[in-house]
């Protein structure tokens, strides 16, 4: 029986997780110096380093302690509010009400898994995340916690009352109604992610130059030799054996990235929530209340559409500026690999039924106007100068051209892709170029509704229109003014007339 009523301690394990975050965050500011300093050290220096670190390690443990002694969490059924009162040298109280409470998150990381412990972080509408986290405590008091805040349990649970206490073995008994196998998982990480994981491999190639660069210069054996490798190597056969070699590299991460992040992946109902859990290396388990969710979106590509798969991400209330980006995209639970049949099931639980068609509203052609404007011709502009001035830009020439083509389809496709659909109880927004989403939101969900117009647009009639909700902003730019009017009034009144709560 676990009274939350009373000051709880985490796990005495968190002694060794806190003491390793420390560990492990100074390891990452200072690995090139430290490396640098070992490499060119002798025995003595290499003895005093050895020394330096094994006390960076116990001084990171007594720190664990006192913060382990000082972290209290209990919920206080009277004010309805779960409070944390931690700190070493400053202390801090945080007090959280219950029903602000939008998704509670259990993760297992490496280490915790080799302790046997867990992590509960809780994500309301205003708060960071970050504040908001018990980083050792057993699996059953984790997942009893959890029903606690999310399903309003005033009583604390009982096996006298013949009611079961939550623990990860009886949450495993739930039947999933979606589970990702191994080969959807390859289908997706072929299919998707194309972008970030290209911006990763930049910013991988880019630190691996640029450490080796600083390995030279420290052995003072720099004399150009990466770039001179780069020079000599560029060849027609080595550009195509390299644009393969990048091809399945980004390939490979995404795949291996969608594999470390949704392995296991099960979603399944658990009272009035969903239970998601998925992870590799690190265990994530989320229970979330299906009507805090604002914003329901569903994503296809030409590959997914071939082999009848969708992605899918359900955003929740944020904290707007106060959040980053990161954190604002941790609290959007994303479902990878549906079928048409998975994500007609979530659509159901999310918004209780599926959406009903509409009224559609597409935008007028001067959408591309400004994207054509900025993207194609000042760029072109800016080349033709160089062209002019520097004759080392003249043999680019097919890359302008190639680069204007592309964009200017990029942007057409992007304009006929545009729509808006509206129906009682939904409004869908349809945009993307190579992926194309469908954010679904329902009309009490909107917290505020803003309209705009370009004084050289009053005579063709032509405006803007914002929806703006806990999770993001919903746009739909260019279409008919006296129509957007017209649908923000009725959206209006079904806000100020309905008896439905946005959260």
């Amino acid at each position: 029986m676990v009274d939350f009523s009373e000051p709880q301690r985490q796990s005495a394990a968190g002694i060794l997780i806190n003491g390793a975050y420390i560990v492990q965050r100074f390891v990452r500011a200072m690995f090139i110096p430290l490396a640098l300093f070992i490499f060119k050290s002798n025995k003595v220096a290499l003895l005093y380093t050895a020394f330096g670190l094994a006390a960076v390690l116990i001084i990171s443990l007594i720190y664990g302690y006192f913060y382990y002694r000082k972290f209290t969490f209990y919920l206080n059924t009277l004010k309805r509010e779960f409070v944390i009162n931690k700190g070493v040298f400053g202390r801090k109280n945080l007090t959280i009400p219950v029903e602000k409470i939008q998704q509670v998150n259990i993760n297992q990381g490496f280490l915790q898994k080799l302790i046997g412990v867990y992590s509960l972080q809780i994500d309301t509408a205003g708060s960071d995340s970050k504040e908001v986290n018990i980083s050792a405590i057993s699996g059953s008091i984790a997942f009893a916690l959890k029903e606690h805040l999310l399903n309003g349990e005033r009583k604390t649970i009982s096996e006298e009352k013949g009611e079961e206490l939550v623990t990860p073995q009886n949450l495993q008994k739930e039947t999933p109604f979606i589970k990702i196998s191994a080969g959807t998982l390859l289908k997706i990480g072929l299919t998707s992610n194309y972008g970030q994981s290209i911006l990763l491999l930049l910013g991988f190639g880019y630190a691996v130059f640029h450490n080796i660069k600083e390995l030279l210069r420290a052995f003072d054996n720099d004399h150009g030799q990466v770039e001179q490798f780069f020079k000599s190597g560029v060849t027609i056969i080595s550009v195509g054996v390299l644009l393969a070699a990048i091809i399945f590299i980004l390939l490979a991460t995404n795949v291996i990235r969608t594999f470390i992040k949704y392995f296991d992946f099960q979603m399944s109902k658990h009272q009035k929530s969903l239970l998601i859990s998925s992870g590799l290396l690190a265990k994530k388990n989320t229970l979330l209340h299906p009507n805090k969710v604002q914003i329901t979106e569903y994503s296809q590509n030409y590959f997914q559409k071939k082999i009848g798969l969708f992605n899918m991400a359900l955003k929740q209330a944020h904290a707007g500026q106060q959040q980053s980006e990161k954190e604002v995209k941790s609290n959007n639970m994303e479902v990878p690999g549906c079928s048409p049949l998975e994500k007609d099931e979530v659509l159901r639980m999310i918004l209780s039924k599926l959406p009903q068609d509409g009224t559609s509203y597409k935008p007028n052609f001067r959408f591309m106007n400004l994207p054509i404007l900025f993207s194609v011709l000042l760029p072109l502009v800016v080349y033709l100068i160089f062209y002019q001035y520097l004759p080392e830009t003249k043999p680019f020439y097919p890359v302008a051209i190639a680069y204007a083509l592309i964009a200017s389809l990029m942007i057409y496709i992007s304009y006929t892709r545009q729509r808006i659909t509206v129906s009682e109880n939904f409004i869908i927004k349809q945009s993307g170029i190579w992926d194309i989403s469908q954010e679904i939101i329902e009309p009490h969900k909107i917290q505020s509704i803003s309209t705009s117009q370009f004084p050289w647009h009053k005579s063709l009639d032509i405006g803007h229109v914002i929806l703006h909700t806990a999770a993001g902003n919903i746009s739909f730019s260019y279409g008919n003014y006296i129509e957007i009017k017209t649908l923000v009034n009725w959206w209006l009144y079904q806000v100020e007339s309905g008896q439905k709560n946005w959260m």
